[in-house]
């Protein structure tokens, strides 16, 4: 493991472990509702792109441990898993505003798109500092996880309690 990335070892290993947990709360969250979920192209929308975002996280906490990485690989990783998240987002966000529910785009859209979109322009800006060797990157990366960690435990408190209001 890089020297910059061994201090890290144990907050990735933490990081993948409450990831993995709140992962699982989220797949129940989201199949006790599933009907209600499933009838909303917008709700299965933002549940997609809030497993995405959350399955980043944990998949680079897992690849920062990985031996022998030098941190200018760990941002390529980053770059790519970031940009898969982007298209991941990308559709959701399109699947959001053409949901049939909602007549045109409302405040509460973008607060809802911004919510899966903005830990991955932190895992960006990381994964960018993190190609140049710059050791700040691994803070965006721990940032842009805890982000996601929080807008997955929001959406699945929406998928349980919520969406039945």
């Amino acid at each position: 493991m890089d020297a910059q990335l061994e201090p890290w070892a144990e907050f990735n290993v933490a990081i993948a472990g409450a990831g993995a947990a709140l992962g699982g709360l989220l797949i129940v969250a989201l199949s006790v509702n599933i009907k209600q979920i499933a009838e909303s192209r917008g709700l299965a929308a933002r549940a997609g792109a809030a497993i995405a975002a959350l399955i980043l996280g944990i998949v680079l906490a897992c690849a920062a441990l990985i031996p022998g990485q030098a941190l200018w690989a760990y941002g390529i990783v980053t770059l790519v898993g970031t940009a898969t998240g982007v298209v991941i987002a990308v559709l959701a966000a399109r699947a959001i505003l053409r949901d049939p529910e909602r007549a045109d785009f409302h405040r509460w859209d973008a607060q809802h798109i911004a919510s899966f979109v903005a830990p991955l322009a932190i895992f960006a800006v990381g994964g960018v500092l993190g190609v140049l060797s710059s050791p700040v990157a691994l803070y965006f990366v721990a940032a842009g996880t805890i982000v996601a960690l929080i807008g997955a435990a929001l959406f699945s408190w929406i998928a349980l309690v919520e969406i039945l209001r």
